[in-house]
């Protein structure tokens, strides 16, 4: 099982940027497919954006142009690059392996989640 601890959350104004990590341990084989989260208090939790084994990426329209996946392989990390933040963005926010179709990555989360980083975003 792939073991995650997310970091980097915090409190800034609209417009402003934050970088989460997460920090991933656990996982075998070659491929590994990683999501990242998010959960507004009351809504339910959408995915964000995904990074392939490749480094392919993938983000939500609502993301899109101002979120940024990456990762470290060296160092088993993965991060969130997140800018021009908006109020709308506050929520926690996840990473966690996600289920793999053909050689595409899916907005299906795969294993147990991780506590998170609270992201708050004000005008």
């Amino acid at each position: 099982q792939v073991q995650v601890v997310e970091s980097g959350g915090g409190s800034v104004q609209a417009g402003g940027s934050l970088r989460l990590s997460c920090a991933a341990s656990g996982y075998t084989g070659s491929r590994v497919c990683m999501g990242w989260f998010r959960q507004a208090p009351g809504e339910e939790r959408e995915g964000v954006a995904l990074i392939d084994s490749d480094g392919y990426e993938t983000y939500a329209d609502s993301v899109k142009g101002r979120f940024t996946a990456s990762k470290d392989n060296s160092k088993n990390t993965l991060y969130l690059q997140m800018n021009a933040l908006k109020q709308e963005d506050t929520g926690m926010y996840y990473c966690i392996r996600v289920i793999e179709v053909g050689r595409s990555c899916t907005f299906q989360p795969s294993g147990h989640w991780g506590q998170g980083t609270q992201v708050t975003v004000s005008s």
